[in-house]
């Protein structure tokens, strides 16, 4: 159980990363969910609620996302049902369960940068940009890459094109932590595949990728699989094995390849 000393509400941004940063103690509260597991000692916990970052907006180009934004209101979306083949949705319904899906957030997820989430693994297939408050506007791929600093998460942004996707994963059971997750996805003819939960923190697999891209033919799809297995590493922990994780990693990028070749 984590303790707060003081509560704030900000009614500003500025105000709300100007605390953030007074105190190394100081954090941004989601939905709490993960922050519940651990015995953080908290300063000031800095509520975002009444900033208005709970939204999903359909631009001229793109899809926006409010960082106070529920998985739940990701998984129920209609706009977002209706782009990527549902793999937002898809990637966000079997994590715990409803009420759990109600209260975790968006922006605490992605900036935590986990390396078991399934929101993380969906968007990285996606042509997704995140806004933070101080560092600005990038790419989710450079977000994942830098240092961590004190920032905080105010949307997100997924290019609105014809790009369609797959999310899969590997689980003990439906609401459990994945053993495994893969997103496939496909724009024309360049692809995308995106391995998490390796344990690690999920990164593209850019030479399977590259080479799906190039020629995709069916008679060398197992080449493409073994590929993606043999240029990521793949760690142990109680849930699996680094061999066991290596070897489900083919199992789920085919899967993945399979379902968005069936995509209109």
């Amino acid at each position: 159980m984590f303790t707060v000393k003081e509560f704030l509400q900000p009614e500003t941004m500025e105000e709300a990363y100007n605390t953030l940063i007074n105190n190394r103690n100081n954090t941004i509260l989601g939905g709490s969910a993960f922050l519940r597991m651990g015995s953080k000692k908290i300063g000031t916990a800095v509520d975002l609620s009444k900033l208005e970052l709970n939204y999903i907006k359909d631009e001229d180009d793109s899809i926006e996302i409010g960082g106070y934004t529920t998985f739940r209101a990701l998984e129920t979306s209609p706009l977002l049902m209706k782009h990527f083949n549902g793999v937002l949705a898809s990637s966000v319904k079997n994590i715990i369960g409803v009420q759990f899906r109600s209260i975790v957030t968006v922006g605490a997820s992605v900036f935590s940068r986990y390396g078991f989430s399934d929101l993380i693994t969906a968007l990285l297939a996606l042509d997704t940009e995140v806004e933070l408050y101080k560092a600005g506007r990038m790419s989710l791929d450079d977000f994942l890459k830098k240092p961590y600093e004190k920032d905080i998460l105010i949307s997100l942004f997924i290019k609105k094109n014809q790009r369609q996707a797959s999310y899969q994963d590997l689980r003990n059971s439906a609401s459990d932590y994945p053993i495994l997750n893969v997103a496939v996805s496909r724009l024309d003819h360049q692809w995308r595949i995106v391995v998490g939960a390796r344990p690690q923190r999920a990164v593209i697999a850019k030479k399977a990728s590259e080479e799906l891209s190039n020629t995709l033919t069916f008679n060398q799809l197992e080449d493409y699989i073994n590929t993606a297995a043999e240029e990521l590493t793949f760690g142990t922990n109680e849930r699996g094995t680094a061999k066991y994780r290596q070897a489900m990693c083919k199992v789920l990028v085919k899967r993945g390849i399979m379902e968005v070749l069936q995509c209109k």
